[in-house]
């Protein structure tokens, strides 16, 4: 189980999930506190920002997958 959790931080898909976690985050509290017109701005941030996200990890997700097809996959 150990090393399946050292894998699973040293992924590029889990840290990038992470980092969207943690900057959602953020920027919701911070627009929530700061006042109805900043909110309004920090919700098209995030909203802006949540497909980056995702196409990103979806390209290393296929990424691997070409990799592990090709047999040439590091773990």
């Amino acid at each position: 189980m150990g090393q399946a959790f050292l894998a699973l931080l040293r992924s590029r898909k889990f840290l990038l999930l992470v980092l969207d976690t943690v900057v959602s985050l953020i920027l919701y509290f911070v627009g929530k506190y700061a006042g109805p017109a900043v909110f309004e701005d920090v919700k098209l941030m995030i909203t802006a920002l949540q497909p980056v996200f995702a196409m990103v990890i979806a390209a290393i997700a296929l990424e691997d997958a070409a990799a592990k097809l090709n047999g040439n996959f590091k773990f």
